[in-house]
C-alpha cells in the first residue's frame, strides 16, 4: 500500500513513522524548502511519549527533553502554589512513560533523522487532491502529481488537503494573543527554579514556562486578550509590551519577560470540530483535522496519537480496504481529540478568572484538589495501541 503524507510536522514524520514500521510504502512531502519547527516550547505527555517510546526514539528524547519534577499552578500577584501535581518519575510509575519538555525543533529533528531522507521531500506545496477509480491523487504548485492508495494531511491548521476536500473555512479567533520567549537558563539562575510546569493565572491572562533544550533555555508564554489578529509564529513582538500586558505581576513573572532578548507574538486560533475527517481515500491528522488552543498542551500529542490509530488501521488492510480503514480510524480518533479542543477552549476561561468571588471559590478548589495525578488518568494512561490491540483481540473471540 502506497501512502503520501502531506505535511512534515510532528504530526507527519509521526505518522510517516508508524506507517512506514506497518509495512506501508510511505512519502512525505512538505511545502518548505527545509524541515524546521518554530516556536520554541513544546510538552508532550505519557500518551504521546509511550508512541514515540516503541518508535524507537527513547535515548534521543531523553538526550534533548527535560522531565519536569511537579505541575503547578500558581497565582498571578504573590507568587502563591495554588495547585501542585507530581509529575517525574510519579508519571513514570502511574502511566510507564514519562512527561517531556522539548524544544520544538529538537523534536522534530529527532522524527526526521527516524525516518528516511529519500521518503521526504521538500519544497513541495499541495495544491489539490483528487480520486481516480480505487487510487488517489496530489497535485504540487510545481506541477507535479503523485498517485497512492491513500493520502494523509497533516499540514496545520490552514491544511490545503483539507481544503480540497471539504471546501474553504476560516478559523476561528480565540480573542487571545501569546507572546513567547526563549531565555538561556544561566540569566535566570538567581531565580533558583527547579525543573516544573508552571502556569500562573490572573485576570484575564496566564503565563507558563518551563525548561526545554536538556535544561539549556526557559520557555515561556504569555497569554493575553487582544485583537490583533496576525497568525505567525514568527511574527516580532516587543519586550516592553510584553511586560505592560503583565504589569503588577510578580516579581519572578516580569524578571524572565525581561531576560529574553527578544519576542514573538501570534494571534490563537481554533476550529469547531469537523463533521467529518475523511473523504474517500483522503482523511486527515493533527491540527489539519482538529487544531486546538494550546490551553492543555495537547495539540502535538494527539497528532501523534492519530498517526499511532492510523497506521493500526492501515496496516490491517489491502488497498481495497482503505476508504473503510480511514473511516474507523476517524471514528476511533473523532471523540477524543474533539473532548480535548473543547477542554482547550474551556480552560481560557477557567485561567484567566478576573478576581472576584467566583475566582475565589476556583482558588479554594484548586488549593483543595488532590495533588495526585488520577484526575489526568482519562488523558495520560490512554493507550491507544494498545486499546486497538484489546479491541482486536475481542473481536476474533467473539462466535462465527
Amino acid at each position: 500500500m502506497r501512502v503520501i503524507v502531506v505535511g512534515g510536522g510532528i504530526g507527519g514524520l509521526t505518522a510517516a513513522l508508524t506507517l512506514t514500521r506497518a509495512g506501508l510504502d510511505v512519502e512525505v512531502f512538505e511545502q518548505a524548502p527545509e524541515l524546521h519547527e518554530v516556536g520554541a516550547g513544546i510538552q508532550i505527555s505519557p500518551n504521546a511519549t509511550r508512541i514515540l517510546y516503541r518508535l524507537g526514539l527513547s535515548e534521543a528524547l531523553e538526550r534533548i527533553g527535560v522531565r519536569p519534577l511537579t505541575f503547578e499552578f500558581i497565582r498571578w500577584d504573590d507568587g502563591r502554589v495554588l495547585m501542585q501535581s507530581p509529575l517525574g518519575d510519579e508519571c513514570v510509575r502511574l502511566f510507564g512513560a514519562p512527561y517531556y519538555h522539548f524544544h520544538r525543533a529538537d523534536l522534530l529533528a529527532v522524527l526526521a533523522a527516524a525516518v528516511p531522507s529519500k521518503l521526504i521531500h521538500l519544497g513541495h506545496r499541495c495544491v489539490g487532491v483528487a480520486e481516480r477509480h480505487d487510487r488517489v491523487e496530489a497535485s504540487f504548485q510545481d506541477g507535479s502529481i503523485v498517485e497512492a492508495d491513500a493520502i494523509i494531511g497533516a499540514d496545520g491548521i490552514h491544511s490545503a488537503v483539507r481544503s480540497a476536500i471539504l471546501g474553504p473555512e476560516s478559523p476561528r479567533f480565540s480573542g487571545n494573543v501569546a507572546y513567547r520567549g526563549l531565555v538561556p537558563a544561566a540569566r535566570l539562575a538567581h531565580l533558583g527554579m527547579e525543573p516544573k510546569s508552571n502556569l500562573w493565572i490572573g485576570p484575564n491572562r496566564h503565563f507558563v514556562h518551563y525548561f526545554v533544550g536538556a535544561g539549556r533555555y526557559v520557555n515561556w508564554v504569555g497569554v493575553v486578550p487582544d485583537e490583533w489578529r496576525v497568525e505567525s509564529w514568527t511574527a516580532k513582538g516587543e519586550i516592553a509590551d510584553a511586560l505592560a500586558k503583565f504589569a503588577g505581576w510578580h516579581r519572578q513573572v516580569r524578571e524572565i519577560i525581561a531576560a529574553a532578548d527578544i519576542t514573538n507574538r501570534w494571534a490563537l486560533y481554533d476550529r469547531d470540530s469537523l463533521d467529518t475527517w475523511v473523504v474517500g481515500r483522503v482523511a486527515l491528522l493533527g491540527d489539519a483535522a482538529h487544531a486546538m488552543l494550546p490551553f492543555m498542551a495537547q495539540g502535538a500529542v494527539q497528532s501523534v496519537e492519530d498517526a499511532a490509530v492510523l497506521a493500526k488501521c492501515l496496516g490491517a488492510v489491502d488497498t481495497g480496504g482503505v476508504p473503510a480503514a480511514l473511516r474507523r480510524y476517524e471514528a476511533i480518533r473523532k471523540p477524543r481529540a474533539s473532548q480535548c479542543q473543547l477542554g482547550s477552549r474551556n480552560n481560557a476561561a477557567m485561567f484567566h478568572m478576573p478576581d472576584g468571588e467566583e475566582q475565589r471559590r476556583r482558588d479554594a478548589n484548586l488549593s483543595s484538589a488532590l495533588s495526585g495525578l488520577g484526575s489526568r488518568s482519562w488523558l495520560y494512561a490512554h493507550d491507544v495501541e494498545a486499546a486497538m490491540e484489546t479491541t482486536r483481540q475481542g473481536q476474533k473471540g467473539e462466535p462465527k
